[in-house]
């Protein structure tokens, strides 16, 4: 079984130079959520010329909806939406100097030659394990755009959150990357 790497947020160049598709990865630190919802109107604000809600520089975006927290408990369940929903979005954010994204499924080559010209990386985290998820939160603010509810801005602290690299700042695609070694095998 392949070792888990450690990281720590923000992401460095250093830390997704280091990163490959296939890794296994448990992310430290501060990442924000946001959904399609949320990403519309990053996008709409950066063309408007005025300054975003929060800083992304360097910063990691989970794509998801997190669910209410329960007493004693920093978030509710909160599993990874389809990633492509923010293909349009992302290029953008990604020139403005996000470096990770956190959903699930493919992207399409607008992104991935977005990451490869801004270093950026790729995880995915398991679809229906929101709950395991939830408990490597540690706290959950909502820091933007409340009135969307469960798709405004969060910013969490998390320990040892658990995904995947599957697009790496090269452009190595694990979806294109693993059904090709098995057609192999």
């Amino acid at each position: 079984m392949a070792q888990i790497k450690k990281i720590n947020t923000p992401l460095t160049e250093e830390i997704i130079e280091s990163l490959h598709a296939g890794d296994r990865v448990a992310i430290t630190g501060v990442i924000y959520t946001g959904r399609d919802a949320a990403h519309k109107r990053l996008v709409q604000t950066i063309a408007e010329g005025k300054p975003l809600p929060v800083e992304i520089n360097g910063q990691t975006i989970y794509y998801v909806g997190p669910c209410p927290a329960k007493p004693n408990q920093a978030i509710g369940s909160c599993g990874p939406t389809t990633s492509g929903r923010m293909d349009t979005y992302s290029p953008i954010l990604l020139d403005q100097g996000q470096k990770g994204m956190i959903g699930k499924g493919p992207r399409n080559q607008s992104v991935i030659d977005a990451m490869k010209r801004n270093k950026a990386v790729y995880f995915a985290a398991i679809g229906g394990a929101g709950a395991v998820i939830a408990r490597t939160v540690r706290k959950a603010q909502v820091v933007a755009y409340e009135d969307l509810g469960p798709e405004a801005i969060h910013r969490l602290e998390v320990v040892d959150f658990p995904c995947i690299v599957v697009i790496d700042c090269a452009g190595n695609d694990l979806y294109k990357i693993g059904p090709e070694k098995f057609r192999q095998a």
